[in-house]
């Protein structure tokens, strides 16, 4: 390869710092556009943007948040380095969106450039330094001081880069290159499109989630796989080493509010198995206890890595009841799983929540409503919001985030045809990340039911993915395809019907649930993303007309439990851009039912098996 390139590449990084550095620059941040806001949006501080450790599972104490004022640019495709840049962006927010501070929109013709210059502490010396990305839509380049230290693909999950070899113990400069071709190509997207109307919202580029700086020793932990059996009191724990080393143990602690209770060892690449207390304390959203680990990687007697974590002693199973209904099961007791479909996202932020308090409102709005459950709807939240479940008790259905050629859709009957003709690239991509969407979440003990489909959405090889899916999460539920097209596979025949619950589809050998209903639609005036283009399943013009609905279609399905539903989930929790079905307003701003009454109701749908 020709040095010159990369001669020039350094060369105009170590001009532009020259031009642009943060320490230098005027910050002008502001909310881009005119669109509706949060409360939050009022509260964001630039210099200190979601100051929370990002990823609750698995805490070192000792980090550095890089999320603030950077430097961008947008340039073609083709452009190897940007010679100057457009201006400032708010990290983590993408740059479609409000609180990013640009509101601009970034197509497949182009890329979207970062530059920020940090410092490594002094105390650093003599560690490694693990760049972490909480995630970045979809295609990210990497570099520091010039030098390329990775890449990766998938808009929905973190990644971390070993930097060590390219800082300095002076000022150092990342630049990070992001393409997304939004809908014009075959990755998971969710409900990004170029152009948004109906049911499709606004695109999403860039960085979206924290990214952080943390020191780690040569070998260090990299991921923690937590498996709770509460059958045989046990708890597993696997920590993932970035290099394994035979003579290395793994060490762990289990705590019950402070006091030690029990204790597991394992030699590096092998599980632990920990005795649980006899007197063991399960999780459910009644009672969300959790335990508090501390994982420790030692190396002749000497503690080199530790990490604070959490687990909690909960099964998620399916029996048969007394009349052969198959019911879903939380600690082998039937419970009907009953929540909102949500989607995440935000008016001011889009993917990305203003603050970690907002990001935990929608969450206790859910529980205050007298819900059990959220189905994360074709997107992947930041850790912190997983955890946030964990902590107040909701179960979590999570779906894959839906992208590319889509079958036709047979959600009335079993499903007979030929499924998507994606590419083999696209499917190898399709496993690629919904693999790594399990693996970093697959210890938050509130999720419960792994979703790879949404309706047709995308949907190929459904049996092949179950199965696959199953083998990589056997503690978990496999929902093939909410919605349809539907298959024997899995553990759930997921049916939708708008607005009204119907039970049309019944299977005696898998849990029967309704995945989505309602959709009850009502515009309030000031709190809409737009005047004039706004719809609902069905529209009502006040919260006594949307309250009372509510009930009517809640008393329809609580009717149709004993004949099989074990689960069913309402649409929507906010509105969302022109979709006003939401039981708040999108800015969050105002609920649009009565709370009481139908916290009433939901928690009675939710203690129906009791």
């Amino acid at each position: 390869m020709n040095g010159k390139p990369v001669l020039i590449f350094i060369l105009l990084l170590s001009l532009t710092n020259t031009m642009f550095s943060q320490e230098g620059t005027n910050n002008k941040w502001q909310i881009a556009g005119d669109k509706i806001t949060t409360e939050w949006a009022e509260k964001i501080d630039i210099n200190n943007v979601l100051p929370e450790y990002p990823r609750p599972i698995m805490e070192r104490s000792e980090w550095q948040n890089l999320n603030g004022l950077w430097e961008y640019a947008i340039t073609t495709k083709d452009c190897s380095f940007p010679i100057t840049f457009d201006g400032e962006i708010l990290v983590p927010f993408a740059v479609e969106s409000a609180l990013s501070g640009v509101g601009k929109t970034v197509t497949g013709d182009n890329v979207l450039w970062y530059k920020r210059d940090f410092t490594i502490p002094t105390k650093w010396k003599g560690q490694r330094v693990i760049l972490n990305f909480g995630a970045v839509d979809w295609k990210a380049d990497v570099w520091v001081n010039g030098i390329k230290v990775g890449s990766h693909t998938g808009g929905y999950t973190a990644f971390s880069l070993d930097i060590t070899a390219a800082i300095t113990t002076s000022i150092n400069t990342i630049v990070i290159k992001v393409w997304d071709p939004t809908d014009k190509s075959y990755q998971p997207r969710g409900k990004q499109v170029s152009k948004p109307g109906g049911i499709w919202y606004t695109s999403v580029t860039g960085i979206w989630q924290t990214v952080w700086l943390e020191p780690v020793p040569e070998n260090y932990i990299s991921n923690v796989y937590i498996t709770p059996d509460i059958d045989k009191n046990i708890l597993t724990v696997y920590a993932n080493i970035n290099m394994p080393n035979y003579d290395n143990i793994i060490s762990i602690k289990v705590f019950d509010n402070g006091k030690e209770v029990a204790t597991g060892k394992a030699l590096d690449n092998s599980t632990a198995e920990i005795i649980m207390p006899d007197e063991i304390k399960y999780w459910s959203p009644d009672s969300p206890f959790l335990y508090d680990l501390e994982i420790s990687l030692i190396s002749k007697g000497k503690t080199i890595d530790k990490v604070e974590s959490y687990a909690a002693m909960r099964k998620i199973s399916t029996k048969k009841d007394e009349n052969g209904v198959v019911r879903i099961q939380l600690n082998n007791e039937d419970i009907f799983l009953f929540g909102p479909l949500d989607q995440g996202w935000w008016p001011d932020g889009l993917y990305t929540a203003a603050t970690d308090e907002a990001l935990e409102y929608d969450i206790i709005k859910t529980k205050e409503l007298g819900f059990n459950m959220i189905r994360k709807h074709v997107k992947v939240e930041p850790a912190r919001w997983y955890a946030h479940c964990d902590r107040l008790g909701i179960i979590v259905w999570q779906d894959m985030p839906s992208g590319d050629k889509s079958p036709g859709w047979q959600n009335k009957s079993y499903y007979v045809g030929n499924e998507s003709n994606r590419s083999e690239t696209s499917k190898n991509n399709y496993y690629k990340e919904w693999g790594e969407i399990i693996d970093m979440l697959y210890s938050y003990p509130s999720i419960a039911v792994w979703v790879p489909f949404n309706e047709s959405w995308g949907q190929f090889d459904t049996k092949k993915v179950v199965e696959w899916t199953k083998q990589k999460d056997t503690s978990r539920l496999i929902n093939p395809a909410s919605g349809g097209n539907h298959y024997y596979c899995g553990d759930i025949l997921d049916i939708h019907n708008y607005p009204e619950p119907d039970l049309y589809l019944y299977d005696g050998e898998r849990t029967t649930v309704l995945g989505e209903y309602g959709g009850i639609g009502y515009a309030i005036e000031n709190h809409l993303w737009e005047q004039n283009r706004n719809w609902g399943y069905i529209k009502f013009n006040s919260t006594d007309e949307v309250t009372n609905e509510y009930i009517k279609l809640a008393e329809t399905l609580l009717s149709l439990i004993p004949r099989g539903f074990s689960a069913a989930v309402y649409t929507q929790t906010t509105d969302v851009e022109i979709e006003v079905n939401g039981l708040m307003t999108y800015d969050r701003k105002i609920m649009k039912v009565d709370l009481p009454q139908i916290a009433e109701i939901n928690k009675k749908i939710c203690k129906s098996l009791d």
